[in-house]
């Protein structure tokens, strides 16, 4: 079943000012900057991460679950996570997981914390290819294993007594100017038109009521000769 062709079909059965509105945020969002969260034990910590994502464009989101599962608040994500791709890693190694996931796509791996190695957000090198931003837990930060497996570090730049932000504030700083920065510079940071297609199927699904009843009938009446 073509993808693009269910897309026309379930379109009719959503106002057009919805439809609309997704292809605005379609066009906007970009999966050349990713996020990875490790054992988040505060769900609006968590949540707050989700909306900024949401925010600034971001769509696909990796959860990292060794120690802590995840939960959003819906008040604090305001349904800003039913917009969202969200990957969740559990089991023995779902940090190794994620990062062989996120490695055969192409995204170099980026640890957000002060480190030896590390540059200033707006010393990041955003032209070298596509990136995953690691945030850690609230306590202590990324684990041993997340900074060993990471292939740069950038941290906030900060001038008070504090060393340190939330996460959720800290990742929240980090997205907006990267975002805006990928979209101030000569690169191909919007979704191809397949994946435009396929995150559209999915929030058109999330918006039809029996959507999957409706999906059903479609596929039994154009099935392939």
């Amino acid at each position: 079943m073509e993808t693009s062709n269910l897309v026309e079909y379930l379109k009719d059965f959503v106002v057009d000012e919805r439809v609309q509105t997704f292809l605005k945020v379609l066009n906007n969002r970009t999966r050349y900057i990713s996020v990875l969260l490790e054992d988040v034990y505060q769900p609006h910590n968590a949540s707050a991460v989700l909306r900024s994502c949401d925010c600034f464009g971001i769509q696909d989101i990796h959860v990292v679950e060794k120690r802590t599962e995840f939960s959003p608040d819906k008040e604090i994500t305001m349904g800003s996570d039913k917009w969202l791709s969200i990957s969740r890693y559990g089991g023995d190694s779902p940090l190794k997981d994620s990062l062989k996931v996120l490695r055969s796509r192409g995204y170099r791996i980026v640890a957000t914390t002060p480190h030896i190695d590390d540059c200033q957000i707006f010393e990041f090198d955003i032209k070298k290819g596509p990136f995953v931003l690691m945030f850690g837990s609230e306590l202590n930060g990324l684990s041993k294993s997340a900074l060993d497996s990471a292939d740069e570090f950038v941290k906030i730049p900060m001038y008070g007594f504090t060393e340190s932000l939330n996460i959720s504030v800290s990742a929240a700083i980090i997205l907006q100017y990267f975002s805006m920065q990928i979209r101030n510079l000569d690169i191909d940071w919007r979704l191809s038109d397949a994946e435009k297609n396929e995150v559209m199927l999915s929030w058109l699904m999330r918006s039809i009521k029996d959507s999957k009843r409706i999906v059903e009938r479609y596929s039994k009446t154009n099935k392939p000769t």
